[in-house]
């Protein structure tokens, strides 16, 4: 045996040599011209183990609400197409979902037809005629940001009333009693309250007391007495909104007895909407930005989104590198995607607004050349330094966490992609009483004024100021997917303020780069960065330390948890489709529900 202090100078030269190799390990390396591949110091994650998705052969919904989903779903049982479903969905989800889904909110929504076309509806709320910038700033000039958060300033008309039923009117096939009944049912009987809805509630009893019509309607009046897992919930007067929506289309809920409910509430508290702009609203008909990404034909939500943009942008920048070799979440993957990131969202601040109202130039921002003259400032050993990182010139061509996704498709081919909202959870915390159903606050969306960020941290230039009937810039970004041979491939989306759009981006790569099943995607770890403020987000578990060190040695802030140490984020809800390889073989449809929710697919 060695004497005692021998071994132990023995063994400290080992740890010595093992902290070097280590050190090694993380430090930055040079990557290879010819070889994309990781190295130790970039090596990736492995996605953890996921339950495998959900199967079926003739139609699929995915939804944040199983209840959301058998709606859809019973639709197409009836024989209805992927439109009928989703506006089943949308209706159930307002009832199931008060945290998100909405009838007093907005949206958009992508729909591909049966011969391929797509086209998108824009039900995205827009400001009253009354709302001015000046409604939201003190007597100094300073912004006011709690007035487009919460209370009665903060909400814009809604519009997912009438975005619904204008895509069931030209391309559904079903009448609005058969796909009304399902939310009307679970709002009339109620349901009995899953254990999250339940927990929801209570905690956000102090913000319902301070609103007479929320606390009447989800408190049980005092504190003391909490809702239960599994007690029944009825909604009797938000069942009656909805009946006047079912026996009289968009004149049920913008006019008529909801419109004067909601108008005299506003007048009485100090709020913007009135008859005339609820009787002026109308959801727009838009074509989709499209773009390509290694063969496949990516579809997704033009502005006031800046969804279908940055995705755009984000895939031409990705497209550029061998993402699948350098590995998933590698330190190299990561450097070069949150730097895409970055001008991206650069980009979005600069350029996006109403394009009713300012020029937006979609077409140039979308050229895959122009993402390669931003990317061309990218160094592969260091970040870009911040100041340099700004909105580029586009070659012109002649959005909170409590959002909610639904993806669709049916046996024809159609797929519907919808992502709706009321931005905070819960919106701005008004219940129209007598209607039963809460308000957005979307007003947040704006700018209230040129450098002030809104909730998510976001910022924006003059395109996107308050102003009458303009609509707020979004970051939803409802997205359909083509196969090289022009097939249905995938439909996705999610919830989650400005990490919808690089939540969705990264699920599309996780399938189509990383050969993800559609339930991996949804749940594989994800990174995010939105130019200001400087800092490279990732969820917890999903960067392993050596990983995160590298980073930081490029010179990367680091964090894990995004928006004040929210440690996940995203619930996306997608569905991919499988093509028959062999004549005996048929199409057909695998659903994943984000497990960081509690929503399902359901199929049959």
């Amino acid at each position: 045996m060695l004497p005692l202090a021998k071994a132990r100078t023995i063994g400290r030269a080992c740890l010595l040599a093992a902290f070097v190799v280590g050190l090694t390990a993380w430090t930055p390396i040079a990557p290879a011209p010819a070889d994309p591949g990781a190295s130790p110091s970039d090596r990736a994650t492995s996605p953890a183990p996921t339950p495998t998705p959900k199967y079926a052969e003739n139609g699929m919904v995915v939804a944040a609400k199983k209840r959301a989903s058998a709606a859809g779903v019973a639709m197409l049982k009836k024989g209805g197409n992927a439109v009928d479903a989703a506006v089943a969905t949308g209706f159930a989800l307002a009832v199931v979902h008060p945290w998100a889904g909405n009838i007093g909110g907005g949206g958009f929504m992508v729909i591909r037809r049966p011969d391929g076309s797509v086209t998108t509806i824009d039900h995205r709320e827009d400001a009253p005629s009354g709302a001015t910038q000046e409604r939201f700033l003190d007597e100094d000039g300073n912004a006011v940001r709690a007035r487009s958060r919460r209370g009665y300033l903060a909400s814009g008309v809604p519009g997912t009333v009438a975005g619904l039923l204008k895509a069931l009117d030209k391309y559904g096939t079903l009448d609005r009693a058969t796909v009304m009944a399902p939310a009307i049912r679970l709002a009339r009987d109620g349901f009995s309250l899953p254990y999250a809805l339940a927990t929801d509630l209570n905690e956000a009893y102090q913000d319902f007391a301070a609103f007479p019509s929320a606390k009447k309607y989800f408190t049980k009046g005092d504190s003391t007495k909490p809702y239960r897992a599994g007690e029944r919930f009825v909604q009797e007067d938000l069942a009656e909104t909805l009946v006047r929506i079912r026996e009289q289309g968009t004149a049920g809920f913008y006019e008529g007895k909801t419109a004067e409910l909601i108008a005299e509430q506003f007048a009485e508290n100090g709020g913007l909407i009135d008859k005339q702009d609820l009787a002026e609203y109308e959801a727009v008909e838009r074509e989709p930005v499209s773009t390509t990404y290694r063969g496949y034909e990516v579809h997704s939500m033009g502005p006031p989104s800046s969804g279908g943009v940055a995705i755009a942008q984000l895939l031409n920048a990705a497209e550029r590198k061998p993402i699948g070799k350098m590995g998933f979440n590698s330190s190299r993957t990561v450097h070069y995607i949150g730097e895409a990131m970055r001008r991206t969202f650069a980009d979005r601040a600069k350029w996006l607004g109403d394009p009713d109202h300012v020029e937006v130039p979609t077409q140039g921002l979308i050229q895959k050349d122009y993402m390669r003259q931003r990317m061309a400032s990218y160094d592969s050993l260091r970040i870009t330094p911040s100041d340099s990182v700004k909105a580029g010139r586009p070659m012109l061509a002649s959005e909170s966490m409590e959002t909610s996704h639904y993806s669709v498709a049916d046996s024809s081919g159609m797929a519907v992609s919808v992502t709706t909202t009321l931005n905070s959870g819960y919106g701005s915390k008004v219940v129209i009483d007598g209607a039963g159903f809460f308000m957005n606050n979307e007003m947040n969306d704006f700018v209230l004024k040129p450098g002030v960020p809104n909730q998510f941290g976001l910022s924006g230039t003059e395109r996107n100021l308050v102003a009458p009937d303009r609509r707020m810039v979004s970051s939803m970004s409802p997205t359909v997917v083509e196969d090289p041979q022009d097939r249905l491939f995938l439909v996705i989306g999610a919830p989650g303020g400005s990490t919808i759009i690089t939540t969705t981006f990264q699920v599309i790569m996780n399938v189509i780069d990383h050969d993800m099943d559609i339930e991996q995607a949804v749940a594989a770890g994800r990174i995010h960065h939105q130019w200001k403020p400087r800092v490279l987000s990732y969820e917890k578990n999903t960067l392993p330390q050596d990983v995160v060190w590298n980073l930081r040695a490029r010179g990367w802030p680091v964090t894990m948890g995004v928006f004040g140490g929210i440690p996940q984020w995203g619930r996306a809800q997608g569905l991919r489709v499988k093509h028959p390889e062999r004549p005996d073989q048929s199409r057909v449809f695998f659903g994943g529900s984000d497990p960081r929710g509690t929503g399902a697919a359901v199929g049959f």
